[in-house]
């Protein structure tokens, strides 16, 4: 694997590695014009490919597919032929046992300047992890000048096929401890009602009056809060989420073209070692997984996932970073 560095005039600075073409790190400028590194990585770049943590299926900062998410079964039906599908206690996650957050991606171009950018290739073969279709996939990860980080995915297939791709960074924009303390809006007004094993119903639940409604933003720790792994269904207007510490000064806006983003925040990380010596406590971080619908394929109602071979894939998200006022 290698690894690379981008930079803009005002010193943002976010590293990239080949391996699932990942977000190592990412370093903004905090109300005392600090860099603080608002993206979870670990100490080094070879412990993502270490079996511990591996084994904690944590995806840091990975480019998620061919499916990001659960599907439910253990095969895929497109038309008369069927695909099976790796699953875990009958559940498909995050495109199977050798995603693509564990391939080598090939570094397509580098611009370094004004509005720096990589982007990233990989050539997904027709059967790999059971999906059909040779998927030719690119990201280009860019850092504009108003201290943006643009991910644009793009794919094409040479068959009709399930995509469903996403970038899983854990964000703390203290750089440490816990997000308890940061504020939160979600422009959402349902989440996906799922099942024990976090798959779909199919039903849309009102986060109104629950522990889902961030329409109004509010501190994440000020309720009893016990952690999300949930799909919001998106509004379309111009912001779908913020996210702000007043400890840092920091705040984040999330923009994206996707139907849905799914929260994510973990209890803790246990037996890892963090870049910098960060030390994370309980609730240590938060991923925004812009995305389609969990289990889209089995369900029919759902915004559809299926790419054909005259259409291009497209996933655009931008994390916009200021100071609070």
């Amino acid at each position: 694997m290698n690894t690379y560095i981008l930079k803009n005039k005002n010193n943002l600075e976010l590293e990239i590695s080949t391996l699932g073409a990942t977000i190592l790190s990412l370093k903004v400028p905090d109300k005392n014009n600090k860099l603080v590194n608002v993206v979870v990585g670990l100490s080094s770049s070879d412990d993502y490919s270490a079996e511990h943590y591996l084994q904690n299926y944590l995806y840091l900062g990975t480019t998620v597919g061919r499916y990001a998410g659960r599907i439910s079964k253990s095969e895929l039906h497109f038309e008369t032929k069927k695909y099976p599908i790796h699953t875990i206690d009958g559940v498909h996650l995050h495109g199977g046992k050798n995603g693509f957050d564990k391939k080598i991606w090939k570094v397509e171009n580098i611009i370094n300047g004004e509005n720096s950018s990589i982007t990233l290739s990989y050539l997904s073969k027709h059967l790999e992890e059971g999906y059909p279709g040779n998927l030719n996939v690119t990201v280009t990860y860019t850092l504009t000048e108003n201290n943006e980080l643009k991910i644009i995915y793009a794919a094409t297939t040479d068959q009709t096929t399930q995509v469903n791709l996403t970038n899983h960074a854990y964000f703390n924009l203290n750089g440490e401890q816990s997000i308890l303390d940061h504020e939160l809006f979600i422009d959402s007004d349902f989440y996906l009602d799922v099942d024990n094993r976090l798959i779909p119903s199919g039903r849309k639940n009102p986060v109104k009056e629950t522990c889902y409604d961030f329409t109004e933003k509010s501190k994440i720790g000020n309720t009893n809060f016990q952690g999300l792994d949930d799909t919001f269904i998106l509004n379309k207007n111009h912001l779908n989420v913020e996210i702000s510490s007043e400890t840092s000064g920091i705040c984040m806006d999330v923009f994206t073209n996707q139907p849905a983003i799914v929260v994510y925040t973990p209890k803790r990380f246990d037996g890892l070692t963090f870049k910098e010596n960060a030390i994370y406590s309980d609730f240590p971080a938060i991923c925004f997984e812009t995305q389609h619908y969990p289990d889209t394929p089995n369900n029919p109602d759902f915004p559809s996932t299926l790419l054909q071979p005259d259409e291009v894939y497209r996933n655009e998200t931008t994390f916009k970073f200021s100071v609070l006022k």
